[in-house]
């Protein structure tokens, strides 16, 4: 092969996906930025991936040997399409995957704890990035900045249970990491930001940073599913509310040093997130 091996990112103009296919392109790696529309991506090769349509793997996957993976968004069962794709990854050259998951699933749990469970098994090098939860839930056009704008309130179903929310920068700066480096991790790893806080907390950090008003109003297990089911599928709404149930009672409770550890700086404040890209309009 003339050219060198890439690196494909699966989801490459997504919330993780463009910030790891940005650092590695910095630090000189060739990129394959895969997405079902195939969007150009600057100083990256673009290549139309689409997890529910195999025909569009092989090209994916021609000349790579490392893998970022954004499992299919919204799916209860995400191994039903991950294995098979994986299996063939292998059979194509590739040698180090990295897999986004969660905090609160572990190996073996639910959905993409499956593949979690898989991985090593089939790549002699490998790592799974189980983040808490996103600080970039709270920007953009996600449902709670749609409730904070609309009704100037975060629901949700976790009391005053805590999260050590994270910044995706911090995310995809250890995904580059463990994309890159001599050793792969070969292991899962925590990730969060420095400090846990509940709902109420992200709520008035929001407030004071912004100068407009925000509450937490607490709901029920039952209504939060149903808010999600209301723009998600019934499995993946109940799937959620119950993380959120998982919360209240503590699941989350907790930091890492996995963002220091592996990338020389500490991992970004909440109220640093909120005066970087929350913004508002009106």
């Amino acid at each position: 092969m003339n050219s060198p091996s890439a690196i494909l990112v699966i989801g490459a103009t997504g919330t993780t996906g463009r910030r790891v296919a940005a650092g590695l392109i910095a630090e000189g790696h060739r990129v394959m930025a895969a997405g079902r529309n195939a969007t150009p991506v600057e100083g990256a090769q673009a290549v139309r991936f689409d997890w529910n349509e195999p025909a569009t793997w092989s090209e994916a996957l021609d000349g790579i040997d490392r893998v970022y993976l954004v499992p299919p968004i919204g799916s209860s069962d995400p191994a039903a399409v991950m294995l098979p794709f994986l299996r063939q990854a292998r059979a194509a050259g590739v040698h180090r995957a990295v897999l986004l998951s969660s905090s609160a699933i572990p190996a073996g749990g639910p959905a993409v704890g499956q593949v979690h469970a898989a991985l090593p098994g089939l790549f002699a090098q490998w790592a799974v990035l189980r983040p808490s939860w996103f600080m970039q839930n709270f920007a953009a056009s996600t449902p709670h900045a749609r409730s904070i704008r609309d009704e100037g309130a975060i629901m949700s179903a976790s009391g005053e249970g805590r999260v050590g929310f994270i910044d995706a920068e911090d995310i995809a700066a250890v995904a580059v990491r463990a994309l890159t480096d001599d050793q792969a991790p070969n292991t899962d790893l925590i990730l969060t930001g420095p400090q846990t806080l509940s709902y109420a907390d992200v709520a008035a950090t929001i407030a004071e940073v912004t100068g407009r008003p925000v509450v937490h109003r607490q709901l029920t297990f039952e209504q939060l599913r149903d808010r999600w089911a209301a723009e998600i599928p019934l499995e993946f709404a109940t799937m959620l509310a119950g993380m959120d149930r998982a919360i209240a009672e503590g699941a989350e409770d907790r930091t890492s040093d996995t963002v220091q550890h592996l990338t020389g700086r500490p991992p970004g404040t909440f109220r640093a997130f909120v005066e970087r890209e929350v913004r508002w309009s009106g």
